[in-house]
């Protein structure tokens, strides 16, 4: 997984008129959890961009003024209500030998056989909640959805594999195609459909909740 550098300054004052003069100044007040104790420090509030504007998922190496790093992730982050700027983020920090969840990014590949016959493509999941270690954490999640055809589902089982864990049920339906009002009735759903038959789709995507 790629990784991002944000570069801080460890904070003495943590009270609210030292936080709000952070703020004034363009800093965002952070929290580090997970290691020995937590540790206040800030970093510029455009230093975030790349780590919170983006559907990809990062880890992140906290640098500090004084020569110190820390591998991290983001455990929560707050915004304005009106400005909607960044007030707050924690962070978490990670260890190579120990396990952590995050949420990845679902993609697919391909071209699915019931979406050609009409089908609608549905994913009630963009990010799936995966456990690793650092180092085997994916960019991203990848599904092949070529061989769906309509009324074909995709299930989270289909994406077992040894480097890391899904935290889902196992009847959790990733993705499906469902049949539309225009869809093409072919035999056994393998009829070559022609490209100018082919009807329009929609792509039914929901976010997945965090927990």
């Amino acid at each position: 997984m790629k990784s991002i550098t944000i570069n801080g300054s460890q904070r003495e004052s943590v009270g609210k008129k030292a936080t709000k003069a952070l703020r004034n100044a363009g800093q965002v007040p952070c929290v580090m959890y997970g290691g020995d104790k937590a540790f206040h420090f800030s970093s510029p509030e455009l230093a975030f961009s790349k780590l919170v504007y983006t559907p990809n998922a990062h880890t992140v190496v906290i640098a500090l003024d004084n020569g110190e790093e820390y591998n991290a992730v983001m455990q929560d982050i707050q915004f304005h209500p009106v400005t909607d700027r960044i007030t707050h983020v924690d962070f978490y920090q990670i260890f190579e030998n120990k396990e952590i969840t995050m949420e990845i990014p679902v993609k697919t590949i391909g071209s699915s056989k019931g979406v050609m016959n009409g089908g609608n493509l549905r994913m009630p999941y963009r990010k799936l909640r995966v456990k690793a270690i650092p180092s085997k954490l994916p960019d991203f999640v990848e599904i092949d959805i070529t061989p769906l055809k309509i009324g074909s589902k995709f299930y989270i089982t289909e994406l077992a594999n040894e480097d890391y864990k899904f935290l889902h049920p196992d009847n959790t339906v990733v993705c499906q195609v469902r049949r539309s009002r225009l869809a093409v009735i072919a035999d056994d759903d393998d009829e070559e459909v022609e490209a100018g038959d082919v009807p329009a789709t929609e792509t039914d995507d929901t976010a997945a909740v965090q927990e």
